[in-house]
This record gives C-alpha cells, sequence and structure tokens, in this order.
C-alpha cells in the first residue's frame, strides 16, 4: 500500500480509502470490524464514515474497530444532514456543527477527528459561519483537519477564498462522485482541485457497482443496480457510451489479468489530482476483490485507452480557451 499527502497538508493517507456507508446495514458488525482490521494489516490507514450512515451505527462499528490503536487511522466523517426531527437537526449552522461533533465523538469513542467534512452545501447558512465553526474545532483540537463534499466549483472556490482572508482552517480534501462513467468533476472542479492543492477522495468509484462487471445490458433484478434511485440509478448508467466504457474495463481486465473493479479503481489511482478513492464492501470477498486495486502499476497505454473511452467530449468554455493557451 502506497501513501500519499491529502492536499495542502502533511497528512499522510493510504492509496485507498474504505468506506462504511453498509456497516451495520448489509454488513454485519463482525464482518465490518475485520475489514477495518484487514485494512490495517495491507497498510490501509483511511477510513470514512458520516454521522447519519445507519443513523449513526457506522460511526459505532468503526469506533469499536479502531479502539486501542486510534492513532493508527486516520479517521473521516461528516455533517449536515437530518439527524434529528427538529428544525436545527440539519445543516451547517454552529449551533448543528457543535451538536453533531460531540455525537460523533461519542459514537466513534474518540476525543478527536482526523478530517472532518461538510456532507453537502448549506443553502440556508453563510459559508463564514460555517467555516468559523469548522475553525474553532481546529483551535480546540476536536477536529485536526477540515474538507468538504459535493460542492460546485464556486462554492469550493468561495469558501477557499474566505478561509484565506479571514485566517481560517481551509478545506484540505472534497468527496465528489468519480469514476469511469462519472466524469462530471472535470470540467470545473478538477481543474481548481489541482491549482489549489485540494486532495481529492471520490465516492462511487466503481459506479455504484456498474463498472465490476456483474451487469449486463438489461436492467437487473437483483444487486446494488437494481430498483435504485439517485445516483446509481439504472436509467443513469445504462448508457451507450457506459456500456462502452465498460467494454474498454473488461478488455483491460482480460489483458493484465485483473478484475474489472481493479481496473476501475487503479485508474483512478493514478490519475493525477486523485489521493484515494473511496471503495465500498458488503462481503470480505468484495473487499478482497477490491483491495486488489492497491500496489501495483497500470500501463501507461492501458491508462490511456480508458482515459479516451471516458473523458467528456469538448465544450465551452474549455474549448473557446484552449485557443489561448500560451507556452514560454
Amino acid at each position: 500500500m502506497k501513501y500519499r499527502l491529502l492536499g495542502r497538508s502533511g497528512l499522510a493517507v493510504s492509496e485507498l480509502c474504505l468506506g462504511t456507508m453498509t456497516f451495520g446495514n448489509t454488513t454485519s458488525e463482525a464482518e465490518s470490524i475485520e475489514m477495518i482490521h484487514t485494512f490495517q494489516s495491507l497498510g490501509g490507514n483511511f477510513l470514512d464514515t458520516a454521522n447519519v450512515y445507519v443513523n449513526g451505527r457506522s460511526e459505532e462499528i468503526v469506533g469499536k474497530a479502531i479502539n486501542g490503536r486510534r492513532s493508527e487511522y486516520v479517521l473521516a466523517t461528516k455533517v449536515r444532514m437530518q439527524v434529528e426531527d427538529h428544525v436545527n437537526g440539519a445543516g451547517l449552522s454552529r449551533k448543528h456543527i457543535m451538536e453533531s461533533v460531540e455525537a460523533s465523538l461519542n459514537r466513534l469513542a474518540t476525543d478527536y477527528i482526523d478530517l472532518y467534512q461538510v456532507h453537502v452545501w448549506d443553502y440556508a447558512t453563510p459559508i463564514e459561519e460555517t467555516l468559523r465553526a469548522l475553525d474553532d474545532l481546529v483551535s480546540s483540537g476536536k477536529v485536526r483537519y477540515v474538507g468538504c463534499s459535493n460542492f460546485l466549483a464556486w462554492q469550493l472556490m468561495k469558501a477557499l477564498g474566505l478561509s484565506d482572508f479571514k485566517g481560517l482552517s481551509r478545506f484540505i480534501s472534497i468527496q465528489p462522485q468519480y469514476s469511469l462513467v462519472s466524469r462530471e468533476m472535470d470540467r470545473e472542479v478538477m481543474p481548481l482541485c489541482l491549482e489549489e492543492n485540494v486532495g481529492v477522495i471520490p465516492w462511487a468509484p466503481l459506479g455504484g457497482g456498474f463498472l465490476t462487471g456483474r451487469y449486463g445490458r438489461e436492467e437487473p433484478e437483483s444487486g446494488r443496480l437494481a430498483g435504485k434511485v439517485g445516483e446509481s440509478s439504472w436509467p443513469l448508467r445504462a448508457t451507450e457510451k457506459n456500456f462502452s466504457i465498460l467494454d474498454a474495463v473488461q478488455g483491460a481486465a482480460a489483458e493484465l489479468e485483473r478484475t474489472p473493479a481493479q481496473i476501475a479503481l487503479r485508474w483512478l489511482i493514478q490519475r493525477p489530482g486523485i489521493t484515494s478513492p473511496i471503495f465500498g464492501a458488503s462481503t470480505m470477498a468484495q473487499f478482497e476483490d477490491n483491495i486488489g486495486a492497491a500496489g501495483w502499476e497500470m500501463p501507461q497505454e492501458v491508462w490511456d485507452k480508458l482515459d479516451a473511452a471516458s473523458a467528456l467530449p469538448v465544450e465551452y468554455p474549455q474549448r473557446f480557451l484552449e485557443k489561448f493557451r500560451r507556452s514560454i
């Protein structure tokens, strides 16, 4: 397992991050703890959870798993979603952040969080209020670093600019949806992250299971994509372009004697600007497949074919601005 620094920080994280969204739900407590311990034994140190996952149960299991070896892990969790049934039980207000961090610390059985991430932009709360509250958590020692998730480019840049102007703790990372079949971040957010040295830790790196190769062109009756709504719904995934990308992934898998999941994850690991893709697993078998993406290098020519197959069409303003690129 190799390591990268997360954004502008000196925080070293493994090239894969273990996501825990299924822990306490489709993954039992015992198997969840086994995954975390196996991940650590293989060199993985980066764990991602959220206060909203399985109504906080995921945080509780993670806390139990890392007990006694806390300093060996980089622990990330999130705040923003509805966790209590009242008007202030969601959002990024100072009140909600301060109450949520205490609840997360209790569930995680720790006195600090390494990376505290805002889950989604809050249109009701001024970003200055959110950033000040997060900075106070860093100053108090309850949080080491702060990050964001699911931000638009203007939202991220506004937050970075205000943090720099006011001397507040800066977002060191963003957690976006990003994969071979979801490269919308390439339009604005990825160039911004490269320019500002913001670490990128993608969620859904396998396209909600689409890139594992388990699905054909007919809508599935079972599995992760069956009947699902939202970003990993079948209508969003089952496009002709995505199936052509899947064909390229399966071709690379056959050529390199790897699984499709390992190919899709490895492409991300080797993409400039990506720090650590977040992979999830409901079973140890899935975990063992996904962890096989670490510790090897995809040949450049194979990487390039996948990149070309999945690239977005060139659009305005990039198409127009490219004419004015200068070389000195």
